[in-house]
């Protein structure tokens, strides 16, 4: 539930009789500037999936992902998460000698990666948060062969640089909506990958806060209450 702190005032009397008001300490689960916004006292696990879309080579395609990390006082995250293609790409790349003619052809990478997020600005309905991801893994193009069978090609070591902005909104204090939109640059690959892989990823998603649903039973509070989200 989000709350307001009060500003406290002392009066001291100045030696030339004035009063000078002297504002208390900022609360250490607040930020200067910022609308007060209630701050979790402790660490908490965050799992998501992750399911974002990019334009490779002229094509929308969906880049599946999972998250494990760790929250600090709803502002900070951190934690590793694994991406991978839902489907391959058609690729440009040179195909083998023993690829079939006419065969399809498809670029496809999977990596690890280390993330970052930040809340720039916030209130108790809505947040703006920076995103920074670095991967590790690889890229292959899968093929037809010409006896039918599949195959693919050495694997090319590949870094993936992923910097991103993101908004949520709360519609309830247990659901919402988020929305993100980002830039994936691929490093260590050869230029011919890196053209074919780089571009922009965005995504839209609804979102379930299932501590705060479990909450909002707990204490019995109706199921679509705007609690906390208004403006006091």
């Amino acid at each position: 539930m989000a709350f307001t702190v009060p500003l406290l005032g002392t009066l001291l009397l100045a030696s030339a009789g004035q009063a000078a008001p002297l504002r208390a300490p900022t609360p250490p689960d607040t930020v200067v500037g910022r609308r007060a916004v209630p701050r979790l006292a402790h660490r908490r696990v965050v799992v998501q999936y992750d399911s974002r879309y990019a334009i490779l080579n002229h094509r929308l395609t969906t880049i599946n992902g999972l998250k494990l990390g760790v929250e600090f006082k709803n502002r900070l995250r951190t934690g590793a998460a694994v991406y991978f293609l839902s489907a391959g790409v058609p690729t440009r790349q040179a195909r083998p000698d023993d690829a079939a003619e006419n065969a399809a052809a498809e670029l496809r990478f999977r990596y690890l990666a280390a993330y970052g997020e930040y809340v720039l600005l916030e209130t108790s309905r809505w947040e703006l948060s920076s995103n920074l991801q670095l991967g590790l893994g690889s890229a292959y193009v899968r093929y037809t062969t010409q006896a039918g069978s599949t195959s693919r090609t050495p694997k090319e070591f590949l870094g993936v640089v992923e910097p991103s902005v993101a908004a949520q909104l709360r519609v309830f204090r247990w659901a919402g909506l988020g929305a993100g939109a980002g830039w994936r640059q691929p490093v260590f690959v050869p230029n011919t990958i890196q053209r074919e892989l780089n571009g922009p990823v965005f995504y839209l998603r609804a979102k379930l806060f299932l501590g705060d649903l479990l909450k909002v039973i707990k204490q019995k509070d109706p199921l679509f209450t705007q609690e906390g989200l208004r403006r006091e």
